[in-house]
């Protein structure tokens, strides 16, 4: 990360601009709410590369697995804008957790912490051991079954509460089938999808 000073967090962007050689939309940087200068105030921000979030991220979830006091290794690839980082570890069933709710509230603790860290979100997805690739291959099949029962019996079918990432599956499953569409409702971690006949 490297700072650069302007009167404006514009102005800013474009010292690092000219100097880093990108256009100023495509720099991450966070607003450091810090400023210089008594008389004349110069704004100061950061400016880091996309390698800067991934390691922080990894770092992130390397420590709090440590602090459990399981050893484990992550690996991070880059797929559409999303992060996927995969956690092998010496207690892989523990991290997973029930249903695989220990994986994503350890999802959640690493979003907020980047996110904070940064000043931006991140798409970040954390797998162990395929649990995901898995889940998710299970999900389509159940959500194109539960697709062909609405075709037949048009009454609406509603899934119980999941991730976004799970319900992204559910979305994509279903696109492209006759006569049905999904629909997310509810609010945070309540939130569910609809599969509806459509006439």
């Amino acid at each position: 990360m490297k700072e650069y000073q302007g009167k404006t967090v514009e102005e800013a962007l474009e010292v690092a601009s000219q100097e880093l050689g990108i256009p100023t939309s495509q720099i991450l940087y966070s607003d450091t709410g810090k400023t210089k200068g008594l008389f004349s105030k110069k704004v100061i921000i950061e400016v880091y590369e996309f390698s800067d979030v991934v390691r922080y991220a990894e770092d992130y979830v390397l420590n709090v697995i440590d602090s459990l006091g399981i050893e484990s290794s992550v690996k991070t690839k880059l797929d559409d804008d999303i992060m996927h980082i995969v956690i092998d570890s010496t207690h892989n069933p523990i991290l997973i957790g029930k249903n695989g709710k220990t994986l994503q509230a350890l999802n959640e603790v690493v979003k907020l912490a980047v996110s904070n860290h940064f000043h931006k979100k991140f798409r970040i997805l954390l797998d162990i051991n395929g649990y995901k690739d898995k889940k998710y291959y299970h999900l389509s099949k159940m959500a194109r079954r539960c697709a062909h029962e609405v075709q037949k019996t048009k009454t609406t079918y509603t899934f119980d509460p999941m991730s976004a990432d799970e319900r992204r599956i559910i979305h994509n499953a279903i696109s492209g089938m006759p006569n049905v569409r999904t629909e997310s409702i509810g609010e945070g971690t309540h939130r569910q999808v609809q599969i509806i006949y459509v006439e």
